[in-house]
């Protein structure tokens, strides 16, 4: 069971990080919302990877690895875990906060593009999008790190010291 529920754990960081990854090259290459039919298939393109791709592996991601924070004692004490489980917590926002948009320029493209909405409406690719992207990107890294490395000193110092400070003196 163990293995499975890191398989999946794996897998889902696979597809979150790599449909990240080209949601970012995607958002490059679209031209202005002016060339109306290419930012349409871009804008189309980044939707169908938010919904097919992005969310369910960011499900995948994080089921997986909240239950093995469950199941795994060890984990437990670990302050690499908890880092981990708080950052997994901040990409889920930070996804969701950037679905949105995505989803909702593509929904507005599609409808300029058949001629039921004035395209001047449309806002294009913002930096804060592509940046929203990339600080999703780099927190998955760090996510990553710690999931490989499992760094032993976090917290070590803290926990010992509550620990004392904790204990009944006599």
């Amino acid at each position: 069971m163990r293995r499975l529920i890191k398989f999946l754990h794996t897998m889902g960081a696979i597809g979150l990080m790599g449909s990240l990854a080209a949601l970012v090259v995607l958002a490059r290459l679209a031209p202005p919302p002016d060339s109306l039919s290419g930012y349409a298939l871009i804008r189309g393109a980044m939707a169908e990877i938010a919904a097919w791709i992005v969310f369910p592996s960011l499900v995948l991601t994080l089921v997986p690895g909240f239950l093995a924070i469950a199941v795994t004692p060890a984990f437990h004490d670990a302050g690499w875990v908890w880092i981990k489980a708080a950052t997994g917590l901040l990409i889920f926002a930070g996804g969701l906060h950037a679905l949105a948009p995505i989803q909702d320029e593509a929904r507005l493209s599609a409808e300029a593009l058949a001629g039921g909405l004035d395209p001047a409406t449309l806002t294009g690719i913002s930096t804060g999008e592509v940046s929203t992207l990339w600080v999703l990107l780099a927190v998955s890294t760090v996510n990553v790190v710690l999931g490989v490395w499992r760094p032993r000193r976090i917290w070590s110092a803290g926990l010992e010291a509550a620990t004392k400070r904790s204990e009944p003196v006599s």
